[in-house]
């Protein structure tokens, strides 16, 4: 009761009083805290670690993904990329582009890595076509959204993965069996039928610092080499996930992929490349560029911090053991295999915001029950990562990045990425089980 309190104060704080997000989650997450019986004087040192932990990873990723893809829009290279896949698709089709482009980008990366490389896209295409940012940008999330829950060689499926001991190829193929119609239906189709009753008004500020001004396909960078800069960092993270099978484990060269391979690290690479393809190779020089580092970072300001409070209310839930009375009261829940991991899955997402911590926790619980069953451990992996993906609200980073980059009010939020996410959760789970009777 607790939990259902605190995420229906935080969304009535926040959309209702219309309070800062991040200063509703530091006060509902303390609050929570005491009203659980939490020591006093403890409760910020939980809040501050589950803050910190988050943003050691989200601020860098966030911070060098808008420089790259500021990089990318300056250049032109989005607009080069924008062109092709108008030309290829059509300009009525780019929506299902847009997916397309998310599910290959997205399969090795975390979600807002491909969030932040994909967004100056979506946004030039947006621009071009006349479309609006919600028909371009849901296909976009929903096909990031799809790859982080059910595919490996995704970190969170991964994890999956291994506590069911599935076939890791029996699983990509299911996975793309359930996830290709899944990111279909929650992205392009319902997309354009969304687009119709939400419309986004008022300046983008982060379409602003993007977007860039349309010009000669002469000026812009070549096709390829765009190709190539903005997916250097993917590149560089499926080398890192192939370290043990390029060379013996601790070895030095094992140790150099691996390295290479953390998300931050591939980015950081990637950026310095766009120094010189998207940068010197187009004319800047260094005053410029370092021009375009400064004046891009502003907006993420805020959303990095919501993102971290969100990440300290998660942690708040879990050190009060809230989270635990969630997970024993689905243990008793007498419902088959597959509905027992959506259903672990969905309560610790709702509770907690991270569907990374969902797929792990739900898989630790069912993962005992799942040894010697009939249920194929292929399709609990999906099933799980169906129901880490449900109902995104406010504690969860993801919502902040769609509301932020998309122009969008809480309340418009809920209406497009949170019906979108839930979308993608229950149709997993249907095609999970329709799976489930054919193998």
């Amino acid at each position: 009761m607790l939990a259902l309190a605190a995420v229906g104060g935080l969304i009535l704080l926040i959309a209702r009083f219309n309070l800062n997000p991040f200063i509703a989650l530091i006060l509902v997450s303390l609050l929570l805290g005491a009203g659980a019986g939490m020591p006093l004087d403890k409760l910020l040192a939980t809040f501050e670690a589950g803050v910190g932990n988050t943003l050691g990873h989200i601020a860098l990723v966030v911070g060098i993904g808008t420089m790259l893809g500021k990089m990318m829009a300056e250049s032109g290279g989005a607009e080069r990329i924008a062109r092709t896949m108008i030309g290829w698709f059509g300009p009525t089709r780019v929506h299902w582009a847009m997916m397309t482009a998310a599910l290959a980008i997205g399969l090795p990366v975390f979600f807002e890595v491909g969030f932040v490389l994909l967004m100056p896209i979506v946004f030039t295409v947006a621009k071009r076509t006349g479309t609006s940012i919600l028909k371009i940008g849901l296909p976009m999330v929903a096909g990031l959204s799809v790859v982080h829950g059910l595919v490996p060689p995704h970190p969170a499926a991964l994890l999956a993965v291994t506590a069911y001991q599935a076939d890791i190829g029996l699983t990509i193929l299911f996975a793309l069996i359930v996830g290709l119609p899944t990111a279909a239906i929650a992205g392009p189709i319902f997309a354009t039928l969304i687009d119709r009753h939400v419309v986004v008004t008022g300046v983008n500020p982060m379409a602003e610092a993007l977007t860039e001004e349309v010009r000669d396909t002469a000026q812009l960078p070549g096709f390829g080499i765009t190709l190539a800069t903005i997916l250097s960092p993917v590149a560089l993270m499926l080398l890192g996930s192939a370290a043990n099978a390029i060379a013996p484990a601790g070895s030095l060269a094992n140790q150099a992929l691996r390295l290479a391979g953390h998300p931050v690290t591939a980015l950081l690479i990637g950026l310095l490349l766009s120094f010189v393809t998207f940068g010197s190779a187009r004319g800047f020089d260094r005053a410029t560029i370092a021009r375009f580092m400064e004046d891009c970072l502003a907006p993420t300001a805020m959303v990095t911090l919501v993102v971290g409070a969100g990440a300290g209310f998660g942690r708040i839930l879990m050190e009060s053991g809230i989270s635990a009375a969630v997970v024993e009261t689905a243990q008793h829940i007498q419902v088959p295999l597959l509905l027992l991991a959506w259903s672990v899955a969905a309560m610790m997402r709702i509770a907690t915001g991270s569907a990374t911590v969902a797929m792990s926790t739900a898989a630790g619980i069912v993962a005992p029950y799942a040894v010697g069953g009939s249920v194929s451990p292929e399709l609990l992996v999906l099933a799980t990562g169906a129901g880490s993906l449900i109902l995104s609200h406010v504690n969860d980073g993801g919502f902040w990045l769609v509301k932020t980059y998309f122009g969008l009010t809480v309340a418009q939020t809920f209406k497009t990425w949170t019906v979108c996410e839930t979308l993608i959760s229950v149709i997993a789970l249907l095609l999970t089980l329709a799976l489930a009777t054919l193998v």
